[in-house]
């Protein structure tokens, strides 16, 4: 028997996920590897089944194959479940009570990019852990096996869209909707609940392309949902519903044209599951509005402001108990009904159900929240090794001079005038910013602070020319 070394390109370990450029950073062979190293963390712990999913990009089948070879040779049986979502392998990992998942995605990141999203048991899979694949691979520190598992391949996809549409609710209204899952891996499931859904619906750029032909599927940027938009308008549509990549994540698109943010959309999907869970734990990141964190209380739940990442998200739900949780880059978790992971076609069931008891539009809901003027997420370099210290000589000089700071994750400032938020990102080199005001003179005094103290650190200030007004 070979004996098994590996050594990773130093920047595809990241802290949720093992991401690079195929070809570059990633290579099958390192599908391998972590299918080897993971796959012996599962039969460490006593496990011994694993289910594996891949999305639509072009790499993703050259990926698959090695991922279960490594698995299979840590002795597991492998559950196949092929071109999926990556919330139907979150799914499966629970439907086929399985030991581990991984999702072989890309996930939103460009056509030449793939990698792989995991987890141990039913829990997220990331930060030291998967450094600790680095180190198994690097060491050789993996199980030897006598005898090599299997594999089988398994459909899941009816038993998730049979699963997730037993909770809608939405009455007698007919909703018209569009769909756009981006040519990316969640157009089968998008078409299959299109299909059995009542009301009438349009799903555009609904086959599976890893060029992504039509627009890059990251749902978060406004030029993504142009198109989404204009079918709105052309068909008078209710709303319209668009995916990421691996549809873990959703936008949403209001009858008048009108992008819903990700905290908008947590305030209607609050309201709702409030009703049945008063006094309910709901979470969002730190980089969402105050506006969500007051609608949620004046709906009678316990708002929680939380660090920014799809699994920390994830984790404290679990902590908490929470029935709902959310991110403005769109990752939405539903607990209530659901399993606690981030489900963009289930969170479009939950929401057209909502929509279609309501007794005004969604664009008059929409209208309706307490209207405030932000940036856009601003992002700017910083390098890895001074990225957190920038932000705690931030953090050091305001609490010296007396401000009120939230410093859950980085530092958020409130003043009389609303609050900037600034942050290191936990898998890039760069800082993250963002202002948020009641008036514009408010949100130019907010700018104000926030570049003082980028100087005072020696940074530049960030570049508010790509601005466009927020919510």
């Amino acid at each position: 028997m070979s004996v098994f070394h590996h050594e990773f390109n130093g920047t595809v370990l990241r802290e949720y996920d093992i991401r690079g450029i195929i070809g570059e950073t990633l290579q099958p062979e390192d599908a391998f590897a972590i299918g080897r190293c993971f796959g012996s963390i599962v039969v460490r712990g006593g496990g011994a089944k694993v289910a594996v999913g891949y999305d639509g990009r072009l790499s993703s089948p050259d990926l698959e194959p090695q991922l279960v070879a490594g698995l299979r040779a840590c002795g597991l049986e492998v559950v196949r479940i092929g071109l999926v979502a990556t919330p139907m392998l979150y799914f499966a990992s629970h439907a086929l009570k399985a030991d581990g998942a991984v999702m072989v995605t890309g996930s939103h990141n460009p056509p030449n990019y793939n990698g792989f999203k995991m987890m141990l048991g039913q829990k997220p899979f990331f930060g030291p852990q998967i450094q600790e694949i680095g180190r198994m691979a690097r060491d050789g520190d993996v199980v030897p096996v006598a005898t090599e598992g299997t594999d089988r391949q398994h459909d899941i996809l009816a038993d998730y869209v049979a699963r997730a549409l037993q909770d809608y609710d939405g009455g007698e209204r007919k909703l018209k909707v569009v769909w756009d899952p981006g040519n990316g891996s969640g157009c089968e499931v998008t078409k299959a609940l299109a299909g059995k859904l009542p009301g009438e619906h349009t799903v555009i750029n609904g086959d599976v392309d890893g060029t992504f032909p039509n627009h890059h599927p990251d749902p978060t940027v406004a030029k993504n949902l142009e198109q989404l938009i204009a079918e709105v308008a052309r068909t008078g549509a209710d709303l319209g519903i668009a995916f990421d990549g691996d549809a873990d994540r959703i936008g949403v698109v209001d009858n008048e044209g009108h992008i819903l943010f990700g905290d908008q959309l947590l305030i209607i999907l609050a309201r709702d599951v409030l009703k049945a869970k008063p006094g309910g734990t709901i979470i969002a990141d730190v980089k969402a509005s105050q506006v969500l964190f007051d609608e949620v209380a004046k709906a009678g739940g316990t708002p929680l402001m939380w660090k920014t990442g799809h699994s920390l998200i994830k984790s404290k739900m679990a902590e908490t108990g929470s029935p709902l949780a959310g991110e403005m880059s769109g990752h939405i978790f539903f607990a209530d009904k659901w399993y606690g992971f981030d489900d963009a076609p289930y969170s479009a069931i939950r929401l057209l159900g909502i929509v279609a008891r309501m007794d005004q539009t969604l664009g008059a809901v929409r209208a309706a929240l307490p209207q405030v003027i932000n940036t856009p997420e601003l992002r700017f370099d910083c390098t890895e090794d001074r990225k957190f210290g920038v932000v705690q000589e931030v953090k050091s000089r305001l609490a010296a001079a007396g401000a009120k700071v939230q410093d859950v994750d980085g530092v958020r400032v409130l003043t009389e005038d609303g609050w900037w938020l600034l942050r290191a990102s936990n898998t890039q080199a760069v800082l993250v910013a963002r202002c948020e005001a009641s008036s514009p003179e408010g949100l130019e005094r907010l700018k104000a602070q926030l570049v003082s103290q980028l100087t005072a650190s020696g940074l530049a200030a960030p570049d508010f020319s790509a601005e466009n007004a927020g919510h």
